[in-house]
């Protein structure tokens, strides 16, 4: 036995490379095949994106640069290389419909990194310097953050969730991981809410928002209320639209869904609808009351710019 070492250490080392590579391997499909699409909610799509972390974890346990290169030269080469192979990846996942995010490979170079930093503190191969702790204590704060974003998204979701019957807390001062389009927090025609969203609506064919996150179980509720106000004294006719995981999911047909026009007179205005309309307008199907998805708000060729408020969404 070397003197000093643990018993089984070496042995657990050996092997250690060959698990981390066969893990890595059934890893590594799942950038490109399963896992979340576009439809799937924030919450696993932010826990699934932490598998980029630990697949090149192990990638790197299974390659073992240090054989080759050590202190700034194996840093190097390996941001380097992963920055590459990384780029590499988000372009063909592009191509196979999956979305491209940039901060993958951050999480790519945070998996390699804590290997680096980590391993000759965890193995005692030598005495090591305050610089190298130092560096490890980054390497894991980094990780603490994407941990901590995953955290905090599947809190957020578990408010949305508990949100109900609201389909929106108007408390929220950044709607914008809530919804899409042109709207801002607004202090004016606040109801039952201490502030509103105003929606700028532009002559585009199309001009509106869509709330993207929202409970999705609306089965045990019978009417959707909204309430909207229209500073001006000019009429204004929006669109409803409200589908299913289902209709995410399939051609997008507009028989596939929920769609119906709401005419604002000047003032607040309050809509009713029943869900029962809701859930059976897809045409040939049912909408899945447990699984809404979205719901859009929007105005068609407009001929000039328009305003409006969101006072209140609500299920009763």
């Amino acid at each position: 036995m070397i003197p000093g070492s643990i018993p089984g250490l070496q042995t657990t080392g050996r092997r250690l490379p060959l698990l981390a590579g066969a893990a890595s391997l059934l890893i590594a499909p799942f950038l490109f095949v399963g896992g979340p699409d576009w439809a799937s909610g924030p919450l696993l799509k932010s826990a699934w994106n932490l598998g980029h972390i630990l697949l090149f974890a192990l990638l790197t346990l299974a390659v073992r640069p240090w054989q080759w290169l050590s202190g700034w030269r194996l840093w190097l080469a390996v941001t380097v290389v992963l920055l590459v192979l990384g780029i590499g990846i988000e372009l063909i996942q592009g191509g196979h419909n999956r979305d491209m995010d940039g901060r993958d490979l951050l999480r790519n170079l945070i998996g390699s990194w804590l290997v680096i930093a980590w391993r000759p503190l965890l193995t005692s191969e030598r005495r090591n310097s305050l610089g190298e702790g130092l560096v490890a204590a980054s390497v894991a704060l980094l990780l603490c953050f994407e941990l901590g974003a995953t955290g905090m998204v599947a809190a957020r979701q578990w408010q949305v969730h508990q949100q109900l019957p609201l389909l929106y807390d108007f408390t929220h001062q950044d709607p914008g991981a809530f919804w899409t389009g042109r709207l801002t927090v607004s202090a004016d025609h606040s109801l039952n809410n201490a502030q509103s969203l105003k929606l700028d609506l532009g002559t585009e064919t199309y001009s509106g928002v869509s709330l993207n996150n929202l409970p999705a179980d609306w089965h045990d509720y019978e009417t959707l209320s909204i309430t909207l106000f229209n500073p001006s004294t000019a009429p204004l006719t929006l669109t409803l639209r409200i589908n299913d995981v289902a209709h995410d999911r399939s051609d997008h047909a507009y028989n596939d869904r929920y769609n119906t026009r709401l005419t604002l007179g000047p003032g607040s205005n309050t809509f009713t609808l029943k869900l029962a309309d809701i859930e059976n307008a897809p045409d040939g199907r049912s909408m899945d009351m447990s699984q809404v998805r979205r719901m859009g708000l929007f105005a068609v060729r407009l001929p000039e710019p328009r305003t409006v408020c969101l006072l209140d969404l609500r299920l009763d």
